[in-house]
């Protein structure tokens, strides 16, 4: 089997198991308890929380741990949205986000609230003209995600925070899941930035919100104080350990395993050059771990269910996505509807192999070939 759909999900480290079945087994009290056990989880996760501040270096901010980054996503969102709904009812995101991004604006919209996108230019990056068009004083909320899950494409983070700075009453919400252990990052004015460990080597059923200090928001689950007061549940001790040690892991590695993509990615673009009938889709901007291609005539799914029958796993679009529906993404930088319909992605990481993307190219050409016939 060849995986190249590591945007989709990773393998979980070696050592980040192990640290999970151990802590399950040695500190498996409630971290809320007063016992002794209790008292061993609970510093178990303060320590990995001081881990993860230190590492992204957020001192400043609260971490909340959810199930996932579609919660987290959810619990940023429609918390700011319903707090802060006396200072306006206006939030601004873009058609490049996540499933659990959208959808939660989507909801908001049906209950009353304004949302605008930000127009995409053909390079996948935010217009900030347009978004410092769109911005009004009763605009609460701006999310735009890091790094795309479809095209890859990495937004100008620095200088869209530095726009909303100068609004004190809108907060700026970062999903930085595709982005964090791709790329160096930085979260300077950002006011919350979600992001799950299972993208860089974690595990599933983890994710996590960090928020200003400052910034207070209404609760999405009701019940119990846990960890944080924003957010019930049975603290998740071996999880909270697993995902600071899977943070630290990749970061140490950032540098050397993006080198490593960044030579796999050229090469394999190189190889696909050589088909007329591809077309590329991600941009300049867009990451090396992620590369989304159409095949001009050959719908997506079909292309990906030949791909699959040869061993091969790609994803059409992100996997949290409705199929056979066109990818908004690329249609929107690049405009054509035919090459939104025919869009597939490819995602690496370090792990992947010369030999497998080799093989990969021959089980292409065998598709290519198979699926173009006149």
């Amino acid at each position: 089997m060849i995986y190249l759909d590591y945007a989709a999900d990773t393998p979980v480290d070696a050592q980040v198991l192990d640290l999970f079945c151990q802590i399950s087994q040695d500190a498996f009290g409630n971290a809320n308890g007063a016992h002794r056990l209790g008292r061993k989880a609970k510093q178990l996760i303060d320590n990995a929380t001081i881990n993860i501040k230190n590492q992204l270096s957020c001192l400043n901010m609260e971490i909340i741990y959810t199930s996932g980054a579609t919660e987290a996503n959810n619990l940023a969102i429609k918390g700011v949205a319903r707090n802060y709904r006396e200072n306006g009812r206006h939030l601004i995101s873009t058609c490049l986000e996540h499933a659990s991004v959208s959808g939660s604006l989507k909801y908001l919209q049906s209950i009353g609230y304004e949302i605008d996108l930000v127009s995409i230019k053909k390079d996948g990056t935010v217009d900030l003209d347009h978004l410092r068009e769109l911005i009004r004083e009763d605009t609460i909320l701006v999310s735009i995600n890091y790094v795309d899950s479809e095209l890859g494409v990495c937004q100008p983070i620095k200088s869209i925070a530095s726009l909303i700075a100068a609004y004190p009453n809108c907060f700026f919400h970062v999903d930085a899941t595709q982005a964090l252990g791709k790329i160096p990052v930085c979260f300077e004015q950002i006011d919350l930035v979600t992001f799950s460990p299972h993208k860089f080597f974690g595990l599933n059923g983890m994710g996590v919100l960090q928020k200003n200090d400052n910034l207070i928001l209404e609760p999405q689950i009701h019940g119990g104080t846990s960890t944080s007061y924003y957010r019930s549940g049975t603290p998740f001790t071996a999880g909270t350990a697993a995902t600071a040690l899977a943070l630290e892991l990749c970061l140490d590695q950032l540098e050397e395993r993006l080198t490593q993509v960044a030579l796999k990615s050229d090469w394999l673009k190189k190889q696909l050059s050589n088909y007329p009938l591809v077309s590329f889709n991600s941009t300049e901007h867009s990451v090396a771990h992620i590369l989304n291609l159409s095949i001009k005539g050959v719908k997506a799914q079909a292309f990906q269910a030949a791909l699959s029958d040869q061993e091969v796993c790609v994803s059409t679009k992100s996997a949290c996505s409705t199929d056979n529906t066109p990818s908004r993404s690329v249609l929107t930088v690049t405009g054509s509807r035919e090459l939104a319909r025919s869009s597939w992605r490819i995602s690496l990481c370090h792990l992947t192999t010369d030999r497998e993307l080799q093989e990969f190219m021959e089980v292409f050409d065998y598709c290519y070939k198979s699926l173009t016939k006149k």
